[in-house]
């Protein structure tokens, strides 16, 4: 709209003041502009109504957005506190579960470190077991070898070591292996060697003691040695027997034939009681010929307590120790005892052959067998 272009016509219903009849060459005086302010005060109310329509209808978008917003913000935070009560709970469940799962590892741990143990076992059983059939039989027979040699160590004879050759040889005889005849050939040079070595008979040399101290109390003492008459005395001839007349009276009459065979028993009994009278004996120790009877039982005593000590160093193996002991009762025997005496002579025959054969000998060791057990273990 142009104020200064066209100024509104009055309306037909309105008076018509005076001054309007003047004539158009007069400007007429500008009229306040009432309708038009209405028309812009409408609008301007229109536009605060709507303005005020628009913000509250904003003001409570706004609030409905807030309310949403706190709405949400609660949910929010009732979700997160419920995420974290269950993530606390799950974090207990956590620590609980690693808990377990670290017993179970260390117990796992054990159990592994256990099997290792058990499988390092079984490989060795396994090795042992996978050795061939040959290396078993080398084994068993070098140990029972080895035992042989302690057995005979012990015993101190070679009883033991003839036996496990033996064993042996007819081990590899039934199993008939080419690479192994250099081992039979070796026990049997060892087996003729331990055989050829004379070892001592503990047994029989205690069993000869035993019996010489027994002899013992048996034995005549030489100071109370009896008479012994060596000579044959000539039987009486019975009257009736006319086969057994001497020859020196066969030539005599037949009255006086009886009167000669009783005179020549008469003599012949009297010649043996002179006899009986007188006896020469050679005494090489004086000391013998004093003993009292009480000394003659201490003596035998003595001898047979020298005797035990020799059987007890037989049989620990103590052979010096025996032949000391052996030698002081031979002299025992030959000082005080009479040695023309059978019992005497069989005593000192028993306690020399104990003698001679208590010596020290030593079992030779089957060091051939060993060397060719060794070089077929080694597959040479």
């Amino acid at each position: 709209m142009n104020e200064t272009a066209q100024a509104p016509e009055p309306s037909p219903s309105e008076p018509v003041p005076p001054a309007a009849a003047a004539p158009a060459s007069v400007p007429a005086p500008p009229r306040p502009p009432t309708r038009w302010k209405r028309q812009h005060t409408w609008v301007a109310l229109g536009a605060l109504a709507v303005l005020g329509v628009a913000s509250l209808v904003l003001a409570w978008q706004a609030q409905q957005r807030v309310q949403s917003v706190e709405q949400q913000l609660v949910r929010r935070q009732q979700d997160t506190q419920g995420q974290s009560a269950e993530a606390h709970m799950l974090s207990k469940q956590a620590q609980d579960v690693a808990r377990d799962a670290a017993a179970k590892v260390a117990l796992l741990d054990a159990r592994v470190t256990e099997v290792a143990v058990q499988r390092g076992q079984i490989e060795d059983l396994v090795q042992s077991l996978s050795r061939s059939r040959d290396e078993n039989l080398i084994v068993d027979i070098e140990s029972a070898i080895r035992v042989a040699l302690q057995q005979a160590a012990l015993t101190g004879s070679a009883e033991p070591l003839v036996a496990t050759l033996k064993q042996s040889d007819e081990r590899l005889a039934r199993y008939n292996q080419p690479r192994l005849e250099g081992v039979r050939r070796a026990i049997a040079r060892d087996l003729d060697r331990v055989k050829a070595v004379g070892l001592v008979d503990i047994a029989t040399l205690t069993i000869k003691l035993d019996e010489v101290i027994r002899l013992v109390d048996e034995l005549p003492l030489l100071s109370r040695a009896e008479v012994r008459d060596d000579t044959a005395r000539a039987a009486p001839v019975a009257p009736g027997n006319k086969h057994e007349v001497p020859t020196a009276t066969a030539d005599m009459p037949d009255w006086l034939r009886p009167w000669a065979e009783r005179w020549q028993a008469v003599s012949q009994r009297i010649w043996g009681e002179a006899k009986s009278l007188v006896r020469v004996t050679r005494i090489d120790h004086p000391e013998a010929m004093l003993l009292v009877p009480e000394q003659a039982f201490f003596l035998r005593e003595n001898l047979k307590l020298r005797l035990l000590n020799a059987r007890l160093a037989l049989l620990s193996r103590q052979f010096e120790t025996a032949q000391s002991d052996l030698q002081v009762a031979q002299n025992s025997i030959n000082r005080y005892f009479d040695r023309s005496s059978r019992r005497t002579m069989l005593a000192l025959d028993m306690i020399k052959q104990v003698a001679v054969q208590a010596r020290q000998v030593g079992v030779p060791r089957p060091d051939d067998t060993l060397a060719a057990l060794s070089t077929a273990a080694a597959g040479r």
